[in-house]
């Protein structure tokens, strides 16, 4: 016999989770998780740095809106703080020097803090930079990194403590339209609820097409991330998180190594997305390029999927086709930082209520999150 509730979320991941947290202590909520272990892909891949001013405009104002809870989380969320200060520094050779600037300019209309810095002081904040690899540098001191499993757990701990139902292993094999209602058939049973939220990531256009609806044209792309050992006889513990914006690369320091990505972002297949032997060997070539780091080994690599929306910004909001079917998707590898605004946004708005003050004072309305705005990009009507 099908099971009951108010809220079926698909998809275990920070969007998913968030979602729970901001519903659970008003509705009760079944969590629906394919894999046996919840933020499996993408969350569980993340590289754990809160960066508010990249990303498109709305991305921005989200991170922006989430500071307060990561900075200051409520009594009881997690036991340790989820932001810790690293500082960000952003360099460019001569060829990149022209973008970097430009981007610079960008972050400073916007009230960002990204001053220029005299190529020394680049250096003696990472020692081992190469001087052919400097034109320019910028620096940020207020870039973070996030503790992503304190944020995550604290996220689905709260919400399980207020009713919340997690259920794993729970692959979605079917959703039909049940009167005014959805049933959601899976691996572990079936729900009916009047209210099915698409929180499925890079599965999410597969999961509208389960229900009968047309794709909003998620697009999962790959990012590749390696591990690497530090050079010897240096302390990484406070080097920043640092951008080479001619070569399209990151490196920050992570668990004792030197973590680093190639920011490659090719398109692909909803999947469990592996590293490619090419994008690993481009990543330790503009590691070198960037350091005074000779590469002997990789001590782990790995991938995930970063899925964007047309317009690259995150969708949430009612199918205007399907009443009751919520999309929640699309953060582009900003769902971390992006989580406790527009977790609290989504919950507003699936619950009929006007978003609360602090996300408006940022610029962020329902309309912006609505999947209708990409129904006009993809040159169809909206529903009646």
């Amino acid at each position: 016999m099908p099971q009951h509730c108010d809220v079926i979320i698909i998809g275990g991941g920070i969007a998913g989770a968030s979602l729970a947290y901001f519903l659970a202590g008003e509705r009760q909520v079944v969590l629906l998780e394919r894999e046996s272990h919840v933020g499996y892909h993408t969350t569980g891949r993340s590289a754990a740095v809160y960066t508010p001013d990249h990303g498109a405009p709305l991305v921005r104002q989200l991170s922006h809106a989430s500071y307060a809870m990561l900075s200051d989380p409520p009594a009881g969320f997690t036991g340790q703080p989820l932001l810790s200060r690293r500082g960000q520094l952003l360099i460019a050779n001569q060829e990149g020097e022209e973008r970097l600037r430009t981007y610079a300019r960008n972050v400073a209309e916007q009230g960002g803090r990204l001053t220029g810095i005299p190529l020394s002081d680049a250096r003696k904040l990472l020692p081992i930079l190469r001087e052919e690899a400097l034109a320019a540098a910028f620096h940020d001191p207020d870039i973070c990194d996030i503790d992503v499993d304190a944020l995550y757990q604290g996220f689905l701990r709260s919400a399980r403590s207020w009713g919340l139902k997690l259920v794993t292993d729970a692959d979605v094999v079917g959703i039909d339209p049940v009167g005014s209602s959805w049933r959601i058939r899976t691996s572990q049973g079936e729900w009916i609820a009047p209210v099915v939220v698409n929180a499925a990531g890079a599965w999410a256009d597969a999961v509208a097409a389960m229900a009968g609806l047309p794709p909003l044209g998620v697009v999962p792309k790959r990012r590749t991330m390696v591990l690497v050992d530090p050079p010897p006889g240096h302390d990484i513990h406070s080097w920043p998180l640092t951008v080479d914006f001619a070569t399209g690369f990151y490196m920050k320091p992570d668990a004792g190594r030197l973590l680093a990505s190639p920011i490659d972002a090719t398109p692909s297949d909803p999947c469990d997305a592996q590293p490619e032997e090419l994008d690993i060997a481009i990543c330790i070539d503009r590691l070198q390029q960037m350091l005074d780091l000779p590469v002997r080994r990789v001590f782990k690599a790995w991938a995930g999927l970063r899925s964007f929306l047309p317009d690259e910004e995150p969708v949430a909001g009612f199918d205007s086709r399907a009443p009751g079917f919520f999309w929640l998707a699309g953060q582009g590898g900003f769902g971390i930082q992006t989580a406790p605004a527009l977790g609290a946004a989504a919950a507003a708005i699936l619950l009929g209520r006007d978003l609360p003050d602090y996300l408006l004072a940022h610029g962020i309305s329902a309309e912006r999150l609505g999947p209708d705005r990409l129904r006009s990009i993809r040159h169809e009507a909206p529903a009646a």
